[in-house]
Protein backbone atom coordinates (compact mmCIF):
# COMPACT_ATOMS: atom_id res chain seq x y z
CA UNK A 1 0.00 0.00 0.00
CA UNK A 2 1.67 3.00 -0.74
CA UNK A 3 -0.15 5.26 1.70
CA UNK A 4 1.94 3.29 4.23
CA UNK A 5 4.82 3.92 2.20
CA UNK A 6 7.47 4.90 5.29
CA UNK A 7 9.13 6.87 2.55
CA UNK A 8 5.68 8.44 1.51
CA UNK A 9 6.61 11.34 3.87
CA UNK A 10 10.24 12.58 2.44
CA UNK A 11 11.87 13.95 -0.31
CA UNK A 12 15.25 13.70 -1.55
CA UNK A 13 16.92 17.18 -3.02
CA UNK A 14 19.78 15.76 -5.35
CA UNK A 15 22.15 18.76 -7.09
CA UNK A 16 24.22 17.60 -9.85
CA UNK A 17 25.94 21.05 -10.52
CA UNK A 18 25.72 24.90 -9.75
CA UNK A 19 26.92 24.62 -6.30
CA UNK A 20 30.74 25.22 -7.03
CA UNK A 21 30.88 27.85 -9.24
CA UNK A 22 27.65 30.22 -10.83
CA UNK A 23 26.56 28.22 -13.58
CA UNK A 24 25.82 24.09 -14.37
CA UNK A 25 22.91 25.01 -12.34
CA UNK A 26 20.72 21.14 -12.48
CA UNK A 27 18.96 19.69 -8.88
CA UNK A 28 17.01 16.47 -9.10
CA UNK A 29 13.97 16.10 -6.43
CA UNK A 30 13.10 12.30 -5.43
CA UNK A 31 10.21 11.12 -3.73
CA UNK A 32 8.55 7.65 -3.82
CA UNK A 33 8.92 6.93 -7.54
CA UNK A 34 9.28 9.58 -9.11
CA UNK A 35 11.92 12.17 -10.34
CA UNK A 36 11.99 15.72 -11.31
CA UNK A 37 15.11 18.05 -12.51
CA UNK A 38 15.52 21.00 -12.25
CA UNK A 39 16.92 22.88 -15.28
CA UNK A 40 19.86 21.31 -17.32
CA UNK A 41 22.62 24.28 -17.75
CA UNK A 42 26.24 24.11 -18.89
CA UNK A 43 29.57 25.81 -17.36
CA UNK A 44 32.04 27.55 -19.43
CA UNK A 45 35.54 26.13 -19.18
CA UNK A 46 38.00 27.44 -16.61
CA UNK A 47 41.38 28.47 -18.23
CA UNK A 48 43.29 25.18 -16.94
CA UNK A 49 40.89 23.28 -19.29
CA UNK A 50 42.80 23.49 -22.24
CA UNK A 51 41.15 23.12 -25.72
CA UNK A 52 37.89 22.37 -23.82
CA UNK A 53 34.48 24.30 -25.05
CA UNK A 54 32.12 24.27 -22.80
CA UNK A 55 31.35 21.63 -19.36
CA UNK A 56 28.25 19.51 -18.66
CA UNK A 57 27.08 18.06 -15.51
CA UNK A 58 27.21 14.52 -15.01
CA UNK A 59 23.91 12.58 -15.18
CA UNK A 60 24.60 9.26 -14.08
CA UNK A 61 22.36 8.66 -11.16
CA UNK A 62 19.41 9.89 -13.45
CA UNK A 63 20.33 7.58 -16.00
CA UNK A 64 20.33 4.33 -13.75
CA UNK A 65 17.20 5.63 -12.47
CA UNK A 66 15.88 6.22 -16.02
CA UNK A 67 12.21 4.46 -14.86
CA UNK A 68 11.85 7.24 -11.97
CA UNK A 69 12.91 10.00 -14.05
CA UNK A 70 9.30 12.29 -14.91
CA UNK A 71 10.72 15.40 -17.06
CA UNK A 72 12.84 18.30 -16.56
CA UNK A 73 10.93 21.86 -15.30
CA UNK A 74 13.26 24.74 -16.69
CA UNK A 75 13.24 28.24 -14.96
CA UNK A 76 14.40 30.32 -17.87
CA UNK A 77 16.53 30.75 -20.97
CA UNK A 78 20.08 31.05 -19.59
CA UNK A 79 22.72 29.14 -21.05
CA UNK A 80 23.46 27.75 -17.21
CA UNK A 81 20.34 26.82 -16.77
CA UNK A 82 19.07 25.16 -20.86
CA UNK A 83 23.08 24.96 -22.24
CA UNK A 84 23.65 21.32 -21.74
CA UNK A 85 19.66 20.07 -22.64
CA UNK A 86 21.20 18.25 -26.33
CA UNK A 87 23.71 16.85 -24.93
CA UNK A 88 21.72 15.35 -21.45
CA UNK A 89 18.21 14.67 -23.56
CA UNK A 90 20.26 12.21 -25.63
CA UNK A 91 20.82 9.84 -22.82
CA UNK A 92 17.30 10.78 -21.19
CA UNK A 93 14.59 11.84 -23.55
CA UNK A 94 12.48 12.94 -20.92
CA UNK A 95 9.46 16.07 -21.36
CA UNK A 96 10.49 19.37 -20.58
CA UNK A 97 8.37 21.95 -18.82
CA UNK A 98 8.95 25.72 -19.32
CA UNK A 99 7.26 29.24 -20.05
CA UNK A 100 6.77 30.50 -23.66
CA UNK A 101 9.94 32.38 -24.36
CA UNK A 102 12.34 29.55 -22.18
CA UNK A 103 10.91 26.86 -24.45
CA UNK A 104 11.16 28.75 -27.92
CA UNK A 105 15.11 29.21 -26.92
CA UNK A 106 15.02 24.98 -26.20
CA UNK A 107 13.33 24.72 -29.33
CA UNK A 108 16.79 26.64 -31.33
CA UNK A 109 18.89 24.43 -29.46
CA UNK A 110 17.02 21.19 -30.55
CA UNK A 111 16.79 22.19 -34.10
CA UNK A 112 20.57 22.90 -34.13
CA UNK A 113 21.10 19.24 -33.02
CA UNK A 114 18.38 17.72 -34.85
CA UNK A 115 16.00 16.55 -31.55
CA UNK A 116 13.21 18.89 -32.32
CA UNK A 117 10.97 15.61 -33.33
CA UNK A 118 12.36 13.28 -30.71
CA UNK A 119 11.78 15.90 -27.63
CA UNK A 120 8.28 16.23 -26.17
CA UNK A 121 8.42 20.12 -25.03
CA UNK A 122 5.06 21.70 -23.11
CA UNK A 123 4.69 25.08 -22.32
CA UNK A 124 3.70 26.23 -19.03
CA UNK A 125 2.09 29.21 -18.25
CA UNK A 126 2.72 31.59 -14.87
CA UNK A 127 -0.03 30.23 -11.91
CA UNK A 128 -0.27 26.87 -14.01
CA UNK A 129 1.27 23.73 -12.57
CA UNK A 130 2.03 20.34 -14.15
CA UNK A 131 1.43 17.02 -12.60
CA UNK A 132 4.85 14.73 -12.79
CA UNK A 133 4.32 11.45 -10.72
CA UNK A 134 4.07 12.26 -6.84
CA UNK A 135 5.06 15.97 -7.62
CA UNK A 136 3.11 19.06 -8.41
CA UNK A 137 4.87 21.81 -9.47
CA UNK A 138 3.79 25.15 -10.14
CA UNK A 139 5.24 28.32 -12.23
CA UNK A 140 5.43 31.61 -10.32
CA UNK A 141 6.45 34.94 -12.17
CA UNK A 142 9.49 36.64 -11.09
CA UNK A 143 12.25 39.01 -12.29
CA UNK A 144 15.40 38.53 -14.15
CA UNK A 145 17.36 39.55 -17.07
CA UNK A 146 15.78 37.60 -19.30
CA UNK A 147 11.38 37.72 -19.58
CA UNK A 148 9.85 34.95 -18.86
CA UNK A 149 11.70 33.63 -15.32
CA UNK A 150 10.20 31.87 -13.12
CA UNK A 151 10.81 30.60 -9.46
CA UNK A 152 8.49 26.98 -8.84
CA UNK A 153 6.57 25.80 -6.08
CA UNK A 154 7.25 22.31 -5.78
CA UNK A 155 3.74 19.91 -3.91
CA UNK A 156 5.16 16.30 -2.60
CA UNK A 157 4.17 14.16 -0.33
CA UNK A 158 6.31 15.46 2.48
CA UNK A 159 5.45 19.34 1.73
CA UNK A 160 6.23 22.44 -0.29
CA UNK A 161 9.64 23.29 -1.45
CA UNK A 162 9.85 27.07 -2.67
CA UNK A 163 12.75 26.99 -5.69
CA UNK A 164 13.95 30.76 -6.46
CA UNK A 165 15.70 30.21 -9.69
CA UNK A 166 17.48 33.24 -10.60
CA UNK A 167 15.57 35.97 -9.90
CA UNK A 168 15.34 39.47 -8.84
CA UNK A 169 12.42 42.03 -7.58
CA UNK A 170 11.91 44.84 -10.11
CA UNK A 171 8.74 46.93 -9.28
CA UNK A 172 9.04 48.62 -12.49
CA UNK A 173 9.91 45.87 -15.48
CA UNK A 174 10.64 47.16 -19.22
CA UNK A 175 7.90 44.55 -20.33
CA UNK A 176 5.47 42.66 -18.42
CA UNK A 177 4.46 42.26 -14.60
CA UNK A 178 6.68 42.27 -12.05
CA UNK A 179 7.19 39.26 -9.88
CA UNK A 180 4.41 37.44 -8.14
CA UNK A 181 5.25 38.14 -4.37
CA UNK A 182 1.45 37.98 -3.18
CA UNK A 183 1.52 33.94 -4.22
CA UNK A 184 5.40 33.95 -2.08
CA UNK A 185 3.46 35.04 0.99
CA UNK A 186 0.35 32.86 0.33
CA UNK A 187 2.65 29.66 0.09
CA UNK A 188 4.73 30.99 2.99
CA UNK A 189 1.09 31.01 4.72
CA UNK A 190 0.20 27.48 4.06
CA UNK A 191 3.93 26.66 5.29
CA UNK A 192 6.95 25.91 3.10
CA UNK A 193 9.05 22.53 3.85
CA UNK A 194 12.13 24.38 2.24
CA UNK A 195 13.59 27.33 0.19
CA UNK A 196 15.94 26.87 -2.40
CA UNK A 197 17.21 30.83 -3.06
CA UNK A 198 19.65 32.24 -5.55
CA UNK A 199 22.84 33.04 -3.80
CA UNK A 200 24.80 35.14 -6.67
CA UNK A 201 24.16 38.19 -5.24
CA UNK A 202 24.27 37.47 -1.66
CA UNK A 203 27.54 39.68 -0.79
CA UNK A 204 26.50 42.51 -2.30
CA UNK A 205 23.95 44.91 0.48
CA UNK A 206 20.84 46.83 -0.39
CA UNK A 207 18.58 46.18 -3.23
CA UNK A 208 19.05 45.42 -7.11
CA UNK A 209 18.48 48.41 -9.06
CA UNK A 210 15.38 48.21 -11.18
CA UNK A 211 16.38 47.51 -15.48
CA UNK A 212 14.53 50.56 -15.81
CA UNK A 213 17.53 52.73 -14.76
CA UNK A 214 19.88 51.50 -17.56
CA UNK A 215 17.15 52.88 -19.49
CA UNK A 216 17.70 56.57 -18.49
CA UNK A 217 21.34 56.24 -18.55
CA UNK A 218 20.89 54.92 -22.37
CA UNK A 219 18.86 57.93 -23.25
CA UNK A 220 20.70 60.65 -21.52
CA UNK A 221 24.30 58.72 -23.55
CA UNK A 222 22.14 59.26 -26.34
CA UNK A 223 21.20 62.72 -25.74
CA UNK A 224 25.18 63.38 -25.53
CA UNK A 225 26.79 61.68 -28.11
CA UNK A 226 24.18 62.93 -31.02
CA UNK A 227 26.67 63.26 -33.96
CA UNK A 228 28.55 60.08 -32.53
CA UNK A 229 28.05 56.00 -33.86
CA UNK A 230 27.06 53.97 -30.81
CA UNK A 231 27.57 50.82 -30.53
CA UNK A 232 25.97 48.55 -26.69
CA UNK A 233 27.51 45.43 -26.15
CA UNK A 234 25.18 43.49 -23.28
CA UNK A 235 24.14 39.81 -23.18
CA UNK A 236 22.11 38.27 -25.58
CA UNK A 237 19.58 37.18 -23.63
CA UNK A 238 18.34 40.19 -22.06
CA UNK A 239 15.76 41.45 -24.27
CA UNK A 240 14.60 44.05 -21.87
CA UNK A 241 18.09 45.71 -22.36
CA UNK A 242 17.84 45.46 -26.12
CA UNK A 243 13.96 46.84 -26.15
CA UNK A 244 15.96 49.35 -23.98
CA UNK A 245 18.24 50.22 -26.26
CA UNK A 246 16.12 50.30 -29.36
CA UNK A 247 13.72 52.47 -27.40
CA UNK A 248 16.49 55.19 -26.99
CA UNK A 249 17.52 54.77 -31.05
CA UNK A 250 13.80 55.46 -32.35
CA UNK A 251 13.64 58.69 -30.01
CA UNK A 252 16.85 60.02 -31.05
CA UNK A 253 15.93 58.60 -35.18
CA UNK A 254 18.78 56.63 -35.21
CA UNK A 255 18.52 52.96 -37.03
CA UNK A 256 19.52 49.99 -35.09
CA UNK A 257 21.68 46.22 -36.29
CA UNK A 258 21.01 43.54 -34.16
CA UNK A 259 24.73 42.05 -34.58
CA UNK A 260 26.14 38.42 -32.85
CA UNK A 261 24.77 35.18 -33.79
CA UNK A 262 23.44 34.25 -30.07
CA UNK A 263 22.01 38.31 -30.77
CA UNK A 264 20.05 37.57 -33.74
CA UNK A 265 18.85 34.27 -32.58
CA UNK A 266 17.23 35.78 -29.24
CA UNK A 267 16.11 38.71 -30.67
CA UNK A 268 14.90 37.11 -33.33
CA UNK A 269 12.70 34.77 -31.31
CA UNK A 270 11.31 37.37 -28.76
CA UNK A 271 9.72 39.81 -31.49
CA UNK A 272 8.17 36.63 -32.88
CA UNK A 273 6.50 35.65 -29.63
CA UNK A 274 6.55 39.73 -28.77
CA UNK A 275 8.66 39.74 -26.27
CA UNK A 276 10.03 43.19 -27.65
CA UNK A 277 8.37 45.74 -29.82
CA UNK A 278 10.31 47.09 -32.27
CA UNK A 279 8.83 50.08 -34.25
CA UNK A 280 8.54 49.63 -37.65
CA UNK A 281 11.95 50.26 -39.86
CA UNK A 282 13.58 50.97 -36.93
CA UNK A 283 15.59 47.86 -37.18
CA UNK A 284 18.39 47.15 -40.11
CA UNK A 285 20.39 44.58 -41.75
CA UNK A 286 24.08 44.91 -41.17
CA UNK A 287 24.55 45.04 -44.66
CA UNK A 288 22.51 48.20 -45.19
CA UNK A 289 24.51 50.16 -42.28
CA UNK A 290 26.85 52.30 -45.79
CA UNK A 291 23.43 53.87 -46.82
CA UNK A 292 23.05 55.82 -43.10
CA UNK A 293 25.00 58.14 -41.62
CA UNK A 294 27.50 56.57 -38.92
CA UNK A 295 25.88 59.08 -36.56
CA UNK A 296 22.31 57.74 -36.96
CA UNK A 297 23.05 54.03 -35.98
CA UNK A 298 23.52 52.46 -33.22
CA UNK A 299 24.78 48.46 -33.53
CA UNK A 300 23.74 46.12 -30.72
CA UNK A 301 26.00 43.24 -30.33
CA UNK A 302 27.43 40.42 -28.68
CA UNK A 303 30.94 40.45 -26.71
CA UNK A 304 30.63 42.54 -23.71
CA UNK A 305 32.44 39.50 -21.41
CA UNK A 306 35.38 39.68 -24.04
CA UNK A 307 34.50 36.33 -25.37
CA UNK A 308 37.44 36.08 -28.39
CA UNK A 309 35.11 34.88 -30.86
CA UNK A 310 32.05 37.67 -30.33
CA UNK A 311 31.16 40.54 -32.37
CA UNK A 312 32.69 43.38 -29.89
CA UNK A 313 35.70 41.14 -29.86
CA UNK A 314 36.29 40.66 -33.71
CA UNK A 315 35.82 44.68 -34.40
CA UNK A 316 37.82 45.46 -31.23
CA UNK A 317 40.97 43.33 -32.88
CA UNK A 318 39.99 44.86 -36.21
CA UNK A 319 38.90 41.06 -37.65
CA UNK A 320 35.01 41.92 -37.71
CA UNK A 321 33.78 41.66 -41.65
CA UNK A 322 31.53 44.66 -41.70
CA UNK A 323 32.21 46.86 -38.78
CA UNK A 324 35.45 49.15 -38.20
CA UNK A 325 35.94 50.90 -35.13
CA UNK A 326 36.64 54.88 -35.60
CA UNK A 327 37.20 57.62 -33.62
CA UNK A 328 33.77 58.70 -34.54
CA UNK A 329 32.36 55.85 -32.27
CA UNK A 330 31.12 55.65 -28.56
CA UNK A 331 30.85 51.60 -27.08
CA UNK A 332 28.62 51.31 -24.04
CA UNK A 333 29.22 47.96 -22.04
CA UNK A 334 26.34 46.95 -20.69
CA UNK A 335 26.97 44.22 -18.34
CA UNK A 336 29.65 43.64 -15.64
CA UNK A 337 32.15 41.08 -16.01
CA UNK A 338 31.49 37.75 -14.88
CA UNK A 339 34.20 36.01 -12.15
CA UNK A 340 37.11 35.00 -14.14
CA UNK A 341 36.47 37.18 -17.48
CA UNK A 342 37.82 40.74 -15.87
CA UNK A 343 41.29 40.60 -18.09
CA UNK A 344 39.35 39.50 -21.33
CA UNK A 345 37.10 42.81 -20.82
CA UNK A 346 40.04 45.04 -19.84
CA UNK A 347 41.92 43.98 -23.14
CA UNK A 348 38.45 44.55 -25.43
CA UNK A 349 38.16 47.97 -23.18
CA UNK A 350 42.15 48.91 -24.21
CA UNK A 351 41.99 47.53 -27.42
CA UNK A 352 38.89 49.89 -28.94
CA UNK A 353 40.41 52.76 -26.61
CA UNK A 354 43.44 52.59 -28.67
CA UNK A 355 41.43 52.94 -31.82
CA UNK A 356 40.46 56.44 -30.23
CA UNK A 357 36.88 55.39 -29.39
CA UNK A 358 35.15 56.28 -25.84
CA UNK A 359 34.39 53.29 -23.91
CA UNK A 360 31.55 53.75 -21.19
CA UNK A 361 30.17 51.09 -19.10
CA UNK A 362 29.40 53.34 -15.63
CA UNK A 363 25.65 52.89 -14.75
CA UNK A 364 24.88 50.89 -17.90
CA UNK A 365 24.00 47.74 -16.01
CA UNK A 366 22.24 46.00 -13.33
CA UNK A 367 22.14 42.68 -12.10
CA UNK A 368 19.45 40.05 -12.81
CA UNK A 369 19.68 38.57 -9.00
CA UNK A 370 18.65 39.52 -5.94
CA UNK A 371 20.77 41.13 -3.45
CA UNK A 372 20.45 41.11 0.29
CA UNK A 373 17.04 42.98 1.07
CA UNK A 374 15.48 40.87 -1.77
CA UNK A 375 16.65 37.91 -0.51
CA UNK A 376 15.82 38.79 3.21
CA UNK A 377 12.15 39.61 1.70
CA UNK A 378 11.53 36.26 -0.05
CA UNK A 379 12.43 34.44 3.22
CA UNK A 380 10.23 36.61 5.22
CA UNK A 381 7.40 36.00 2.78
CA UNK A 382 8.31 32.42 2.60
CA UNK A 383 9.00 31.25 5.78
CA UNK A 384 10.51 27.85 5.30
CA UNK A 385 11.33 25.42 7.91
CA UNK A 386 14.29 24.55 6.09
CA UNK A 387 16.86 26.83 3.87
CA UNK A 388 19.13 25.16 1.02
CA UNK A 389 21.44 28.23 -0.20
CA UNK A 390 21.69 27.29 -3.86
CA UNK A 391 23.32 28.83 -7.44
CA UNK A 392 27.26 30.25 -6.15
CA UNK A 393 30.52 29.82 -4.96
CA UNK A 394 30.55 28.85 -1.41
CA UNK A 395 31.07 31.96 -0.16
CA UNK A 396 27.74 33.51 -1.92
CA UNK A 397 25.55 30.74 -0.31
CA UNK A 398 27.88 30.98 3.13
CA UNK A 399 26.62 34.96 3.07
CA UNK A 400 22.83 33.92 1.91
CA UNK A 401 23.37 31.19 4.74
CA UNK A 402 23.81 34.18 7.61
CA UNK A 403 21.31 36.08 6.03
CA UNK A 404 18.85 33.36 6.58
CA UNK A 405 19.85 32.93 10.47
CA UNK A 406 19.42 36.69 10.36
CA UNK A 407 16.14 36.79 9.33
CA UNK A 408 14.87 33.71 12.00
CA UNK A 409 16.07 30.40 10.51
CA UNK A 410 17.64 28.23 13.44
CA UNK A 411 21.14 27.30 12.56
CA UNK A 412 20.54 23.21 12.29
CA UNK A 413 17.80 23.95 9.71
CA UNK A 414 20.10 26.20 7.51
CA UNK A 415 21.20 23.19 4.84
CA UNK A 416 24.61 23.87 3.24
CA UNK A 417 25.00 20.91 0.64
CA UNK A 418 27.33 20.67 -2.57
CA UNK A 419 26.86 18.95 -5.92
CA UNK A 420 26.22 14.69 -5.52
CA UNK A 421 24.97 15.45 -1.82
CA UNK A 422 21.47 13.69 -1.37
CA UNK A 423 19.61 15.79 1.27
CA UNK A 424 16.87 14.00 2.30
CA UNK A 425 14.30 16.41 4.32
CA UNK A 426 10.84 15.47 5.77
CA UNK A 427 9.19 17.74 8.76
CA UNK A 428 11.05 16.06 11.55
CA UNK A 429 14.61 16.57 10.39
CA UNK A 430 17.13 17.71 7.06
CA UNK A 431 19.89 15.48 6.63
CA UNK A 432 22.52 14.60 3.93
CA UNK A 433 22.37 10.20 3.75
CA UNK A 434 24.36 9.67 0.99
CA UNK A 435 26.67 10.86 -2.29
CA UNK A 436 25.67 10.48 -6.56
CA UNK A 437 28.17 10.85 -9.14
CA UNK A 438 28.63 14.30 -9.69
CA UNK A 439 31.05 16.80 -11.72
CA UNK A 440 31.89 17.76 -14.95
CA UNK A 441 31.93 15.80 -18.48
CA UNK A 442 33.89 18.12 -20.66
CA UNK A 443 32.48 19.06 -24.36
CA UNK A 444 35.73 19.08 -26.57
CA UNK A 445 34.05 19.66 -30.17
CA UNK A 446 31.53 16.58 -30.84
CA UNK A 447 33.25 14.64 -28.12
CA UNK A 448 31.22 14.58 -24.90
CA UNK A 449 33.31 13.34 -22.21
CA UNK A 450 36.07 11.41 -23.84
CA UNK A 451 38.56 14.38 -22.95
CA UNK A 452 39.01 13.58 -18.92
CA UNK A 453 41.79 14.26 -16.15
CA UNK A 454 44.52 12.32 -17.82
CA UNK A 455 43.90 14.15 -21.31
CA UNK A 456 43.93 17.19 -19.78
CA UNK A 457 46.80 16.63 -17.84
CA UNK A 458 49.05 15.73 -20.82
CA UNK A 459 47.44 18.84 -22.50
CA UNK A 460 49.01 21.02 -19.40
CA UNK A 461 52.54 19.02 -19.96
CA UNK A 462 52.65 19.66 -23.75
CA UNK A 463 51.28 22.90 -23.04
CA UNK A 464 54.26 23.68 -20.35
CA UNK A 465 56.97 21.51 -21.36
CA UNK A 466 56.86 20.47 -24.58
CA UNK A 467 57.17 17.09 -26.59
CA UNK A 468 60.21 14.99 -27.42
CA UNK A 469 59.82 12.04 -29.77
CA UNK A 470 62.47 9.54 -30.15
CA UNK A 471 62.28 7.37 -33.09
CA UNK A 472 63.91 4.05 -33.70
CA UNK A 473 64.09 0.65 -35.80
CA UNK A 474 64.76 -2.66 -34.85
CA UNK A 475 65.19 -5.63 -37.20
CA UNK A 476 62.73 -8.21 -36.47
CA UNK A 477 63.84 -11.37 -34.31
CA UNK A 478 67.21 -10.24 -34.06
CA UNK A 479 66.65 -6.93 -32.60
CA UNK A 480 69.65 -5.11 -34.37
CA UNK A 481 69.57 -1.73 -34.28
CA UNK A 482 68.70 -0.43 -37.95
CA UNK A 483 68.09 3.10 -37.76
CA UNK A 484 67.93 5.83 -35.55
CA UNK A 485 67.53 6.82 -33.47
CA UNK A 486 66.16 10.10 -34.24
CA UNK A 487 65.13 13.19 -31.94
CA UNK A 488 62.20 15.44 -32.96
CA UNK A 489 61.22 18.38 -30.55
CA UNK A 490 57.87 20.67 -30.48
CA UNK A 491 57.33 22.74 -27.83
CA UNK A 492 60.91 22.01 -25.92
CA UNK A 493 63.37 24.08 -27.33
CA UNK A 494 64.10 26.41 -30.57
CA UNK A 495 65.53 23.67 -32.89
CA UNK A 496 68.08 25.56 -35.49
CA UNK A 497 69.99 27.16 -32.01
CA UNK A 498 69.90 23.73 -29.88
CA UNK A 499 71.74 21.55 -32.07
CA UNK A 500 74.72 20.56 -30.11
CA UNK A 501 72.27 20.04 -26.92
CA UNK A 502 69.93 17.59 -29.34
CA UNK A 503 73.00 15.87 -30.63
CA UNK A 504 74.21 15.31 -27.12
CA UNK A 505 70.65 13.77 -26.11
CA UNK A 506 70.92 11.44 -29.31
CA UNK A 507 74.11 10.05 -27.78
CA UNK A 508 72.46 9.39 -24.49
CA UNK A 509 69.39 7.69 -26.48
CA UNK A 510 71.64 5.94 -28.09
CA UNK A 511 73.87 4.39 -25.21
CA UNK A 512 70.63 3.60 -23.24
CA UNK A 513 69.01 1.61 -26.38
CA UNK A 514 72.85 -0.03 -26.70
CA UNK A 515 73.35 -0.71 -23.17
CA UNK A 516 69.85 -2.45 -23.31
CA UNK A 517 70.68 -4.48 -26.61
CA UNK A 518 73.77 -5.64 -24.98
CA UNK A 519 72.10 -7.08 -22.08
CA UNK A 520 69.75 -8.96 -24.72
CA UNK A 521 66.44 -6.74 -23.43
CA UNK A 522 63.97 -7.54 -26.05
CA UNK A 523 60.53 -6.24 -24.17
CA UNK A 524 59.86 -2.93 -26.00
CA UNK A 525 57.88 -1.42 -23.16
CA UNK A 526 61.18 -2.04 -21.17
CA UNK A 527 63.74 -0.61 -23.54
CA UNK A 528 61.34 2.57 -24.10
CA UNK A 529 60.92 2.74 -20.42
CA UNK A 530 65.08 3.22 -20.19
CA UNK A 531 65.36 5.76 -23.29
CA UNK A 532 62.33 7.94 -21.30
CA UNK A 533 64.61 7.67 -17.98
CA UNK A 534 67.79 8.09 -19.12
CA UNK A 535 66.35 10.86 -21.26
CA UNK A 536 64.93 12.94 -18.96
CA UNK A 537 67.45 12.64 -15.93
CA UNK A 538 69.84 14.46 -19.32
CA UNK A 539 67.37 16.80 -20.06
CA UNK A 540 66.63 17.62 -16.22
CA UNK A 541 70.03 18.34 -15.31
CA UNK A 542 71.07 20.35 -18.11
CA UNK A 543 67.89 22.56 -18.67
CA UNK A 544 65.94 21.76 -15.71
CA UNK A 545 63.05 21.08 -17.72
CA UNK A 546 60.77 17.95 -18.28
CA UNK A 547 59.19 18.00 -21.59
CA UNK A 548 56.88 14.86 -22.09
CA UNK A 549 58.83 11.94 -23.92
CA UNK A 550 57.37 9.64 -26.46
CA UNK A 551 59.66 6.79 -27.46
CA UNK A 552 58.42 5.12 -30.79
CA UNK A 553 60.22 1.73 -31.46
CA UNK A 554 59.85 0.25 -35.63
CA UNK A 555 60.04 -3.46 -36.26
CA UNK A 556 61.43 -4.11 -39.75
Amino acid sequence: MKGKDKNNGTVKIIPLGGLEQVGMNITAFECQDSIIIVDCGLAFPTDDMLGIDLVIPDVTYLKQNIDKVKGFVITHGHEDHIGALPYVLKELNVPVYGTRLTIALIENKLKETNMLKTTRRKVIKHGQSVNLGCFRVEFIKTNHSIADASALAIFSPAGVIVHTGDFKIDYTPVFGDSIDLQRFAELGRKGVLALLCDSTNAIRSGFTASERTVGKTFDSIFADHQNKRIIVATFASNVDRVQQIINSAYKYGRKAVVEGRSMVNVIGTASELGYIKIPEGTLIEIEQLKNYPPEKTVLITTGSQGESMAALSRMASSIHKKVSITPNDVIILSSTPIPGNEKAVAKVINELSMKGAEVIFQDTHVSGHACQEEIKLIYSLVHPKYSVPIHGEYRHRMTQATLAQAVGIPKENILMINSGDILEINEEKGQIIGHVPAGAILVDGLGVGDVGNIVLRDRQNLAQNGIIVVVLTLEKYSNQLLAGPDIVSRGFVYVRESEDLLEEAKRVVDEAVSDCLNRHVSDWGKIKNEIKDHLSDFLWKRMKRNPMILPIIMEV
